[in-house]
């Protein structure tokens, strides 16, 4: 490669890349060329990584952040971007979501060193797109933990948000957690999305006994998505509104109050305004 044939190098700084979780042709042109430009890259995993960039037949020093890095090999990473540019990528999706980043990031923000983002795959949205669950609200919250009272008390904590629920989980323990989501949260709706991008994808949605009476014969393989659909709405009696109604129209027009139960109940607004309107004649 001549002078010409060289790309022009970034501007010094951290750059945050997302990287497939399956599928190499998931790559973006953006996080190609930027790979491709920048002077080294932070990874979980050498190997991992030098199997994606040799892939992409880029060459670049690679320097190992992981769950085990200390304060010392931040400093060193934070000290290159003074002057260099450095990308940190995690073994697969997008970095810091559930995985290494989180104080590096902060670190170079509060040191004044320009940070990057660069979108990309990310599993959780991709398995959130996929299994047909509410996807206007939803709460990611990691991994559950492995030991069976701190899984519980998670979903405990958890069981009265209305949102769809999204975890990462393991094969090993998906039976485990089938069985504590049929405990703690039962009535749910429950997808498992596994091998995502990948020859093997799927993304199969049911109650938890169905989903572990499937899994428990055909043995999951690969990383997991587990998904929990949100609470049913609570049914709301024509009193009960009227008693919301009343109390609202106490401090409120009109169309606020009816907004205002409407968020509470998940009554139809309109519905709500026109019997707000006839109480008020009463």
């Amino acid at each position: 490669m001549n002078d010409t044939d060289r790309p022009e190098p970034l501007s010094h700084g951290l750059y945050i890349v997302a990287t497939p979780i399956g599928n190499l042709g998931d790559i973006t042109l953006r996080a190609k060329d930027t790979l491709a430009r920048c002077d080294a890259v932070a990874c979980e995993d050498t190997r991992v990584t030098g199997k994606l960039l040799h892939h992409l037949e880029i060459s670049k020093p690679l320097w190992r952040y992981d769950d085990h890095a200390g304060e010392r090999d931040r400093m060193r990473l934070l000290e290159a971007m003074r002057t260099q540019a450095v990308v940190l990528v995690s073994d697969a999706g997008t970095p810091l979501i559930s995985d290494p980043g989180y104080r590096l990031v902060s670190e170079a923000r509060a040191a004044g060193i320009p940070v990057t983002s660069l979108p990309g795959p990310s599993a959780p949205i991709m398995a959130l797109t996929l299994s047909g669950l509410p996807s206007d609200r939803f709460l990611f919250a990691g991994f559950l933990p492995n030991k069976e009272k701190a899984r519980r008390d998670v979903l405990e904590e958890l069981a009265a948000v209305r949102t769809t629920l999204v975890f990462f989980e393991t094969a090993p323990r998906l039976g485990k957690a089938l069985e504590a989501i049929g405990e703690v949260l039962p009535g749910r709706e429950v997808a498992v999305a596994r091998e995502l991008t990948k020859l093997y994808e799927e993304c199969r949605v049911g109650s938890p006994a169905e989903l572990a009476l499937h899994y428990e014969t055909n043995p999951p393989r690969g990383e997991i998505v587990l998904l929990v659909g949100p609470p049913a709405a609570e049914v709301v009696s024509e009193a009960d509104a009227d008693a919301l109604l009343r109390e609202a129209l106490e401090t409120l027009k009109t169309s606020q109050a009816a907004a205002q139960v409407a968020k509470l109940t998940g009554l139809d607004r309109k519905a709500l305004y026109a019997r707000a309107m006839e109480l008020r004649g009463e």
